[in-house]
């Protein structure tokens, strides 16, 4: 019996080369500003149209500022780069959400959160973190440049197929523990390399228990294990999610989707190129100490006193040493929001430790939703006004402090307790040192000042 990667491949391919790639069918394509230009700009060489434009959506997200929006941007590359995604868009017709649209954000917080991403889709980007789109039930991967043109003038792409691994994560979390925490900890079990040439599919009683917002986080992590994406088979919890979005079928559509979609599982007997299990109880907040993010120990544990190729180097850089615990640590920023933990959920989360307390005077903290529908909802739920009477301020929606390629960098040196994905040397600015976790911990951080359990302020 196939997997659900199978089918959904299958069902995509146009034709196999002999001995070459598969030319496999995108469903859709998401463009932002920094991997999108030479694409366009070779379909002009070449002469070409964009073969089925309303199956690309348009938005920048890396470059823009997080206030301010309503005025020039600063930065001349930023500003070029927004610009020209714009121009772009107009001269070939596609969907685009700009700055200050209501429809603009983080591209992988728009699409789920619009129902343009869907259960059985083949879905690409130029961007490593695509394989968030995963949980909403679709095969969804990262993509270059190149391969950016490639769909955009066929709606197809030549791929190898991926093998197929399992990750069946089974009991329940404890308190405290998130979506983010279950990534982390599968990192550091697997390493940053343990998945590469794989596809994901994550399953077990912890994955059927989080919500969709756990479970974007969880597959928008996945490239971090080196995989080519990661995916959660639909269910009730999709199917609510995804009911009255925006671009979701209606009516009869919907009843007709809603049969397939509950075809989308592997089988009974589906074998699996690689099956790992683990053990929820095993998971407790977690937070990282080194510069990739599988270098992470729970939050109440010690750096290991050895470790690979890097170790040192890694330890020199953040200014840690081997055998020590990072709790008490004091730390500078703190930063909540990008595609792996900008919903609403997670400021849901961040509200929760910050109400009746007050962030720490030496503590700078950003605050960024993934999106304005984000931005939104937080205003709706009051959520604004609990952070703000607790010293906080919500930033306008970006990719923000995630990869500094706006104004929000963290200075050399300085310590950046973050919910993005990544933690590598100068990510958040040059010099910068970044210790990964979930809002809980970053929340805990930004209160008290230190590296904090969160669980003691629960």
């Amino acid at each position: 019996m196939n997997t659900l990667f199978d089918k959904i491949w299958d069902k995509h391919v146009v034709q196999k080369v002999e001995d070459g790639p598969t030319q496999l069918y995108i469903d859709r394509l998401y463009c932002h500003e920094v991997t999108s230009p030479q694409a366009f700009d070779g379909m002009r060489a070449r002469g070409l149209k964009c073969f089925r434009p309303d199956h690309i959506y348009c938005m920048p997200d890396h470059n823009t500022p997080t206030h301010d929006q309503d005025k020039p941007i600063e930065d001349p590359i930023s500003a070029k780069q927004v610009s020209t995604l714009a121009q772009n868009a107009k001269d070939f017709g596609l969907t685009h959400y700009g700055m200050m649209d209501k429809s603009n954000g983080i591209i992988h917080v728009v699409g789920p959160e619009k129902g343009l991403s869907l259960p059985g889709m083949t879905i690409v980007c130029g961007d490593s973190h695509t394989s968030t789109h995963g949980a909403m039930g679709a095969v969804a991967f990262g993509i270059g440049t190149s391969e950016v043109e490639m769909v955009m003038a066929s709606q197809c792409i030549l791929q190898q197929k991926p093998k197929s691994m399992r990750i069946c994560i089974n009991g329940t979390l404890g308190k405290g523990v998130t979506a983010k925490d279950v990534a982390l900890y599968l990192m550091s079990q697997l390493t940053t390399s343990g998945a590469t040439g794989y596809f994901v599919e994550y399953s077990g009683d912890v994955v059927k228990n989080l919500s969709m917002e756990g479970r974007l986080t969880l597959c928008n992590l996945s490239i971090e294990m080196g995989a080519r994406g990661g995916f959660v088979a639909p269910d009730e919890t999709t199917f609510a999610y995804l009911k009255n979005k925006e671009f979701a079928p209606k009516g009869e559509a919907w009843d007709k989707a809603i049969a397939y979609w509950k075809t989308l599982k592997s089988g009974d007997d589906a074998v699996f190129d690689k099956e790992l299990t683990f053990d929820a109880k095993d998971i407790e907040p977690r937070i990282t100490y080194g510069t990739n993010p599988g270098m992470g120990i729970g939050v109440t544990e010690t750096i290991p006193v050895e470790g690979g190729a890097g170790f040192q180097k890694a330890l020199d850089y953040m200014g840690f040493k081997a055998g020590e615990k990072l709790l008490g640590k004091k730390i500078d920023y703190v930063f909540l929001g990008a595609c792996t933990n900008g919903r609403i959920e997670d400021f849901r989360a961040f509200a929760t430790i910050a109400k009746g307390r007050q962030k720490a005077d030496h503590v700078i903290a950003w605050l960024v939703p993934g999106s304005w529908a984000v931005d939104r909802q937080i205003r709706e739920e009051g959520l604004d006004k609990v952070l703000e009477a607790a010293g906080f301020e919500i930033r306008q929606p970006g990719c923000s402090a995630c990869l500094a390629m706006n104004d929000d960098k963290v200075p050399a040196g300085k310590y950046a307790v973050s919910t993005s994905n990544r933690n590598f040397e100068g990510r958040q600015g040059p010099g910068a040192r970044t210790i990964l976790c979930s809002p809980l911990v970053a929340a805990a951080a930004a209160v008290t000042g230190v590296i904090t359990d969160p669980r003691t302020l629960l």
